[in-house]
């Protein structure tokens, strides 16, 4: 009988041992909000918008097809089968009047008003950056509106 307990007790305490653990079978998607790492990571490869929402509705419809390339020079380059836009982008650390005391995550695509591209005109703030999602927000000073975006590999 004591054999017995004493069985049970070594189960239970692995049991709750191992549940206590950390999962490290994503050390490579750890968030980050440093600027450089941002930088190294959002320059390594392609990536897909997967969720756009501008203040009041889902616009993710937009960008499908599109690949986004975060080239080291600074350019910023979205390609379909039969598109190209081109623009700008850099990470930096935010401005004091900015409330997120994180990096800015700034885009620009040189594009008329009515293209779907200058919605993503912005100095976003990072929400999280892993090896393969990046979840920006902005919050609109003029209409109080809130947009997010997430680019994915």
């Amino acid at each position: 009988m004591k054999m017995k307990f004493v069985n049970i007790a070594i189960v239970l305490f692995v049991s709750l041992f191992l549940a206590g653990c950390p999962n490290d079978d994503d050390n490579n998607n750890d968030d980050t909000s440093d600027p450089q790492e941002v930088t190294l990571i959002v320059q390594s490869g392609t990536w897909r918008i997967t969720y756009f929402y501008d203040s009041d509705q889902d616009e993710t419809g937009n960008f499908s097809g599109y690949s986004f390339s975060f080239n080291d020079d600074g350019t910023l380059v979205a390609v379909n089968s039969n598109t190209t836009v081109s623009g700008t982008w850099s990470v930096t650390n935010s401005s004091s009047s900015s409330s997120s005391s994180g990096p800015d995550f700034n885009i620009f695509f040189n594009v008329g008003p009515d293209d779907d591209f200058e919605d993503l005109n912005d100095d976003w703030d990072i929400i999280s950056a892993t090896t393969n999602k990046i979840e920006l927000i902005d919050i609109s000073g003029g209409n109080g509106g809130t947009d997010y975006l997430t680019f994915e590999r």
